[in-house]
């Protein structure tokens, strides 16, 4: 068996239990932390395979913003996340253990390119064939030929990112929003007002 089917195996196997992970585990910290071990496995086949815009856009999209919304929508559903903020202790050894198969994968890919044991592409491979690397390629046809839709994928991001600010200002029953325009504008006698009062002599009751 080739250095690069057992590496593959190995990711594939970490990859298949993070994502049964996410499903089974009922705390949503630990959830999150399977996902994103789940991710970043993935992206270390992209890199195996040698698509290293596909592995690095893995994980700043995938690990850098899904997770971000995952936690957003959290937020959104007035999950009590009092308990989750509390004992930061427990969450450290999962945490660690993430960290640690991800820095094992690191190294792994590291040992496997230095080892020279990393495939190769075939000649029918554009970027192969171009003499070029495969980042450099993507590039070059990214902001050539496929720039229209580039921009319109931007545009379309921007505006999800909008409205997506805009469900979160919604004023809900039963709680307590804040005003900023109204709190600038606020004035001395808004806050403060003096009533007179005519003083009155207490009378004491005779034995």
């Amino acid at each position: 068996m080739s250095p690069e089917l057992i590496f593959f195996w190995a990711f594939f196997t970490v990859a298949v239990l993070a994502a049964v992970g996410v499903i089974s585990l009922k705390n949503p910290v630990h959830a999150a932390l399977s996902l994103v071990l789940t991710f970043f496995t993935a992206a270390c086949l992209w890199l195996l395979l040698q698509a290293e815009f596909l592995g690095i856009t893995l994980i700043l999209v995938y690990v850098g913003a899904v997770m971000v919304l995952f936690l957003f929508v959290v937020m959104m559903l007035d999950i009590n996340t009092t308990p989750l903020r509390e004992g930061f202790a427990k969450y450290f050894p999962i945490g660690m253990l993430v960290a640690g198969v991800m820095l094992l994968e690191i190294l792994g890919l590291l040992g496997l390119k230095e080892s020279a044991g990393w495939p190769e592409l075939s000649a029918s491979d554009p970027a192969t064939a171009l003499g070029k690397s495969n980042i450099q390629w993507i590039g070059e046809a990214l902001f050539t030929r496929f720039m229209l839709p580039f921009e319109i994928a931007a545009v379309i991001l921007t505006v999800a990112i909008v409205v997506a600010v805009m469900l979160t200002l919604r004023r809900r029953t039963g709680t307590k929003t804040q005003d900023p325009s109204r709190q600038v504008m606020v004035r001395r006698e808004d806050r403060v007002r003096l009533v007179k009062m005519k003083a009155e002599t207490k009378q004491e009751s005779s034995p």
